[in-house]
């Protein structure tokens, strides 16, 4: 197989997005599915994809295609990536995975009984500059790791009806935004040993501010902010003896960062050189993982995915924020 058949689930922004970066990639985009014809022809033509299709389970069904990107608000991820894997399909599921670790859980038990690849879309973690940074962290250059600290601060809508802001699309900064430092936390430090959560509600029950530390193996600690409701420096930092990485502005996506000594020398200094918003680059780590047969994942593996779930679990239960779909399974 040269390459995997793509196709996309809804036809929201960050579906755009991604469209965008596989045609820059130059990989093989086929169809699209929608809750309508019309919104799947609009966004077939934008991309030149040539089948739109007017429901979830007509895209799935394709015959066509091959693996299928899961872009719905957060509470439909499980759904529509467990109807796709249950048509044979690979699947590429927009962080976070799920909306809780059962449901996360689920996806990862259907996926290993089909043989089929599941992967968490955080795309941060297959660009080139975090390949670098984990390059330098295995190589001991940091020495002994003793702290990380990550910020994900944007100033978004306040409207109590935005997706942003409705607990029953998943709003919240967590699910959207507390995503990248917690998994950032995870890749370089491993799982927490601790966690310790505040939070500040809005008037929907969503939280519009949540913060973290965690402790980790080696006691290491990190720390975490994420808004929605006002813009920080969106910056990190990994903090070892021996020096520490400072990762700029915005660190979750294509930036530069430094290696600095304790005495502030620059041991070196990288600068990203990226087409398109970057997206592809988890796309292509797909592809790889079907050619090679190595369905449980590598740099995200799918069980670390299930994971994160968990720890976004306690982080919730800890700041007293449950979603109405969660309400209806356990009712």
């Amino acid at each position: 197989m040269t390459g995997l058949r793509w196709g996309i689930l809804a036809t929201g922004g960050i579906a755009s997005a991604f469209a965008s970066d596989l045609r820059t990639a130059g990989l093989d985009l086929v169809a699209v599915g929608s809750r309508s014809q019309a919104s799947a022809d609009a966004f077939a033509a934008k991309f030149d994809i040539p089948r739109a299709h007017a429901s979830y389970e007509a895209l799935v069904a394709d015959p066509d295609v091959d693996i299928i990107y899961v872009s719905t608000p957060h509470p439909m991820h499980h759904a529509g990536a467990k109807l796709a894997l249950e048509h044979g399909k690979h699947v590429l599921v927009e962080k976070a995975f799920t909306v809780n670790r059962a449901e996360a859980e689920d996806l990862q038990r259907i996926a290993t009984e089909r043989g089929l690849l599941a992967m968490e879309a955080m795309w941060t973690r297959y660009l080139p500059h975090m390949v670098r940074i984990r390059e330098i962290v295995s190589s001991g250059a940091l020495g002994e790791i003793r702290a990380l600290t990550a910020d994900h601060t944007q100033k978004l809508s306040s409207d109590p009806a935005h997706r942003l802001n409705a607990l029953e699309l998943g709003g919240g900064a967590l699910l959207d935004l507390g995503i990248y430092p917690i998994s950032f936390i995870w890749d370089i430090l491993g799982a927490p040993e601790t966690v310790q959560a505040t939070a500040r509600l809005v008037e929907t029950g969503a939280d519009a501010e949540v913060a973290t530390i965690m402790t980790h193996a080696g006691g290491a600690i990190s720390t975490s902010l994420s808004s929605s409701r006002a813009a920080g420096p969106n910056t990190a930092a990994i903090i070892g003896t021996e020096a520490r990485i400072e990762i700029d502005r915005i660190w979750y996506a294509p930036t530069s960062f430094r290696v600095v000594a304790p005495d502030g020398e620059v041991r070196e200094s990288y600068e990203s050189h990226v087409d398109g918003r970057g997206m592809q680059y988890q796309a292509q780590a797909a592809e790889r993982l079907v050619r090679d047969g190595i369905l449980a994942g590598d740099i995200l593996p799918l069980a670390e995915s299930v994971a994160i779930m968990g720890t976004l679990d306690e982080i919730r239960a800890q700041i007293g924020v449950r979603y109405p779909s969660e309400e209806r399974s356990n009712g």
